[in-house]
C-alpha cells in the first residue's frame, strides 16, 4: 500500500463524511440546496447514512481492500446520482459541487493496490 493511496484515501473518507455531516446536522446550505433540486427531506437521513457508511467503508478498505473498492463504487454511484439530480433540476453551474466529492473518492479506487 502506497502513502498516496493512504493518503487519498484518508482524503475522500474526510471529505464525504464532512458532507454526510452536514446532512444530518440539516446545514442551511445543505437544505436548501437539497430543497431547490427537489429532494425531499425525509431523504436526507438516509442521503447522510449512505454518505457516512461510504467514508466508514473507504477506511475499513485501508484494511480490506474489497471492502475499500466496493464503498468507492458505492460513492461514485451516489455522486454521480448527485450529479443527474442537480442537472435535472436545471441548477447547472453547482455541476461541480458533487463532483468535487466524488475526484477524491475515483483516485482512491485508482490508487488501491491490486484491485484492478
Amino acid at each position: 500500500m502506497s502513502t498516496a493511496h493512504v493518503v487519498v484515501t484518508v482524503l475522500a473518507a474526510a471529505m464525504t463524511g464532512f458532507s454526510a455531516a452536514s446532512v444530518f446536522l440539516r446545514s442551511k446550505w445543505v437544505v436548501r440546496s437539497m430543497a431547490d433540486y427537489g429532494v425531499p427531506q425525509t431523504w436526507l437521513p438516509w442521503l447522510g447514512a449512505a454518505k457516512a457508511a461510504g467514508a466508514a467503508g473507504l477506511l475499513v478498505g485501508l484494511a480490506v481492500p474489497f471492502v475499500g473498492v466496493v464503498a468507492g463504487i458505492a460513492l461514485i454511484l451516489y455522486f454521480t446520482g448527485a450529479v443527474i439530480t442537480v442537472a435535472r433540476a436545471r441548477w447547472y453551474a453547482h455541476i461541480p459541487f458533487p463532483l468535487v466529492y466524488a475526484a477524491p473518492v475515483v483516485g482512491a479506487l485508482a490508487l488501491t493496490p491490486g484491485a484492478w
